[in-house]
């Protein structure tokens, strides 16, 4: 297994949970600090899967681009909150540019996208929850003898990806953040009230990815083979 994959993993499963976990425990405002943490946990993994070379500033660009638009995508629908293209903008990042990519930029995204929406003890939450869809992306499309990348089974990954990965963990997010007393009752409620929320999303997700994932893929992939970017 390589060294990238290994520290994705410690990254995802072992320093972000517990990070999450502390900031709740902690006093003041401390959201500042666990996201830039989490930042730097997917930053050790992203470097190293470039085996010992450094990233060309041409790779940099394209990930600050993508992090631009996902950004802007969900800055130009804020008048409709459960409307989020960001989420397939994320995914086409991961697909195109691997698992640590996709998950730089959906964590990044987060981060930056919340000094628009409001930063808060959420928004680490919302770093992992972005992060995980494109890393899933990643891992699953990266490479083209994977999965197929047409746009309804690019869009089918998306609906179930954001419904059953990404929304369940801004709802354990609010369940965190939100409840002084945790109890089943209280629980359920938060998870049952989400739900039209968590299919209005994975619902915009398969649209934007049914519109845009493949001329977005095809313009990416040819920047990628033009400069080399990935060899």
């Amino acid at each position: 297994m390589k060294k990238s994959t290994i520290a994705t993993l410690i990254s995802l499963f072992v320093l972000i949970p517990a990070t999450l976990l502390l900031s709740r425990i902690l006093p003041g405002r401390v959201h500042y600090l666990t996201s830039t943490l989490v930042i730097v946990y997917i930053l050790i993994p992203f470097f190293l899967s470039f085996e010992g070379k450094k990233p060309s500033a041409r790779v940099l660009v394209l990930i600050a681009v993508l992090c631009a638009l996902a950004v802007a995508s969900r800055a130009i629908f804020a008048m409709l909150p459960n409307f989020k293209p960001i989420y397939g903008i994320i995914i086409i990042a991961g697909i195109a540019l691997g698992a640590q990519a996709g998950f730089l930029v959906g964590a990044v995204s987060a981060f930056a996208s919340n000094f628009l929406f409001g930063q808060g003890p959420w928004t680490p939450w919302q770093m992992l929850a972005y992060g995980t869809c494109g890393l899933l992306a990643g891992l699953l499309y990266f490479r083209k003898d994977k999965l197929p990348r047409d746009p309804v089974s690019l869009g089918l990954f998306g609906f179930i990806s954001v419904l059953f990965v990404v929304c369940p963990l801004l709802d354990t997010s609010t369940v965190l953040t939100t409840l002084t007393v945790f109890t089943p009752t209280a629980i359920l409620g938060i998870y049952t009230t989400a739900i039209l929320t968590n299919l209005i999303q994975a619902g915009c997700t398969l649209v934007t990815l049914l519109a845009i994932s493949k001329p977005m893929l095809r313009k990416i992939d040819r920047i990628i083979t033009k400069y080399g970017l990935l060899e």
